[in-house]
């Protein structure tokens, strides 16, 4: 309801409703919290995390340039529109997953996958960023908004391995110190590797 307060209803037998098993009160009023900095809408098909803005293609080998993208290389694109850079990635010899709420952005990809040849060595998900997977990352790109980005900085600290790299076309993650920062075309691009 509009101007109304949130309340959490308490069920004697099931306690506070919304917790998940195995999830302590502390921790469900941190996702919560969480759910409450992204909107109530959040990661739902007609709520983006960020605009469809394609990076230009020569900015994108330059990422991959910068990353070393290459064979052995497992690339995680969150935000993946029309799936450029995950083509681009397994073009190089890398596998790659890319993830974007938009199942239109998804076709898209897929599509261009398919007429680019590298459909075998990637791989494309309609779904909200915030639930996919790291660890099998061994870079991940971003091309989200200031706003996201700092949201995800402690996931991707937590979640991938030493030694992964982040790119990112546009626009920093707080408190990250890049490993690379370049200007071309009046755009950034940022690299940092996990410690």
């Amino acid at each position: 309801m509009i101007g109304s307060t949130v309340s959490m209803d308490f069920d004697k037998k099931q306690g506070m409703a919304g917790v998940r098993p195995g999830m302590s009160g502390a921790e469900n009023a941190g996702d919560r919290a969480f759910k409450a900095l992204r909107g109530p809408w959040a990661g739902t098909p007609y709520h983006l995390d960020a605009p469809f803005w394609p990076t230009p293609e020569p900015l994108v080998e330059r990422m991959l340039d910068l990353a070393e993208v290459g064979p052995g290389d497992h690339l995680i694109d969150l935000g993946c529109g029309d799936g450029r850079i995950v083509i681009a990635a397994a073009r190089r010899g890398a596998t790659a997953l890319g993830v974007d709420i938009d199942a239109e952005r998804i076709a898209e990809a897929e599509a261009a996958a398919h007429a680019a040849g590298v459909e075998q060595l990637v791989s494309f998900r309609c779904e909200d960023l915030f639930a996919t997977r790291l660890e099998a990352a061994s870079v991940v790109t971003l091309y989200l908004i200031p706003h996201i980005h700092g949201l995800l900085g402690a996931r991707l600290k937590t979640e991938l391995a030493p030694g992964s790299r982040v790119l990112s076309h546009a626009f920093a993650i707080r408190d990250w110190t890049p490993r690379a920062h370049e200007t071309i075309d009046q755009r950034e691009l940022f690299l940092w590797v996990v410690d």
